[in-house]
């Protein structure tokens, strides 16, 4: 789904660059509300998650595979709007280190990766989740499905993209069949990933996700043949509920996912990629403009072993991408605490 240069005009190239930013700023505001001091490195672990899997192309058919988008993953775990960041950076990283996605193209993919896989997802886990049982199980179901649908959405706003600004004469009813028609594949392999992800979660901290607080049904009691609730039980030491060891599992996942599972990943083009080629879109793409950075294409230049230039390349990638990430969420954090600390708040006179 990673859009390259060439296939989208200037003109619509900068106008999805006005929104992809216009969305960035609001999400840098929303996310100060859903973070915290536990959640701030959760999310620049989410980051570094999802990189590490949008390295891992499955085969969805004959000649086409997909990846993760992380959407709907990054808005259950640490809220729509961290999740939109979330996705932002990645695509960033990738766009800058490893020449993924066009330059020209940022505002494109961003709109479509990071904003419409989000919102989509989001609305509908919400949905979901106010319908069906308060119950763990609820949340990984609701989870699931959101991510199914963020997929083909995301491939029906590129087709509109492309129906607007593209730079090739393609029938446009082809276009969506062919892209909605993959999507729905890749969006099944998206949901059981992000399904799995959640759900662990949800199995050792459902603290920790963004998406399951407020749902948990109050604890009832039988007390002479009627149900009250329990009394709230105390709140646990903050010291006991540090998501360290989360963390830490995390990000040991990630690096072994990018370092080493990565390499056995499908050499089959993705779904934008199989589309672009056999619907003639890709008839001007571009060379990126990165295409000459050491690390283009997820290797590292000057390492002939395939397997540890692309390990070594994955490693670093989740390295950059989880320091990025937590230092912008952390600065994030950081303004909410300054702006509704005492000292901020004007005296009454």
């Amino acid at each position: 789904m990673h859009v390259p240069d060439g296939f989208i005009n200037a003109p619509v190239s900068l106008a999805t660059g006005a929104v992809a930013a216009g969305a960035v700023a609001v999400s840098l505001r929303g996310a100060r509300r859903e973070l915290d001091e536990r959640t701030a490195p959760l999310a620049g672990l989410v980051a570094a998650f999802i990189f590490a899997v949008q390295m891992l192309n499955f085969p969805v058919a004959a000649g086409t595979s997909g990846h993760l988008l992380g959407g709907a993953l990054a808005a259950i775990l640490v809220g729509p709007y961290t999740g939109v960041l979330c996705v932002s950076v990645v695509l960033l990283m990738q766009g800058i280190l490893f020449a993924d996605g066009g330059l020209t193209a940022l505002g494109v993919n961003i709109t479509i990766m990071a904003v419409v896989t989000t919102v989509v997802a989001y609305a509908a886990f919400r949905g979901l989740v106010k319908l069906l049982p308060k119950k763990r199980r609820s949340i990984t179901v609701s989870a699931f499905i959101a991510a199914v649908l963020s997929v083909p959405a995301a491939a029906a706003a590129f087709t509109l993209v492309y129906a607007i600004g593209g730079t090739t004469d393609v029938p446009i009813g082809q276009v969506l069949t062919a892209m909605v028609g993959v999507h729905v594949l890749i969006g099944i392999g998206e949901a059981a990933i992000t399904a799995l992800t959640v759900g662990a979660v949800i199995a050792v901290r459902p603290d920790l996700v963004y998406g399951a607080r407020g749902l948990t049904a109050p604890l009832k009691l039988r007390v002479n043949g009627e149900l009250v609730d329990a009394p709230a039980a105390e709140p646990a030491p903050v010291t006991a509920r540090s998501p360290r060891k989360v963390l830490l599992v995390g990000l040991a996942a990630s690096l072994v996912l990018a370092g080493f599972v990565s390499f056995y990943a499908s050499a089959s083009p993705d779904g934008l990629e199989k589309v672009a080629a056999d619907k003639g879109i890709d008839a001007k793409a571009e060379d990126h403009a990165a295409a000459d950075s050491p690390l283009a294409d997820y290797g590292i230049e000057g390492i002939t072993d395939s397997r540890l230039s692309g390990g070594l390349a994955g490693v670093i990638g989740v390295g950059v991408t989880v320091v990025a990430g937590t230092g912008i969420f952390w600065s994030v954090r950081k303004r909410r605490t300054s702006e509704t600390s005492p000292s901020s708040v004007p005296e009454k006179v």
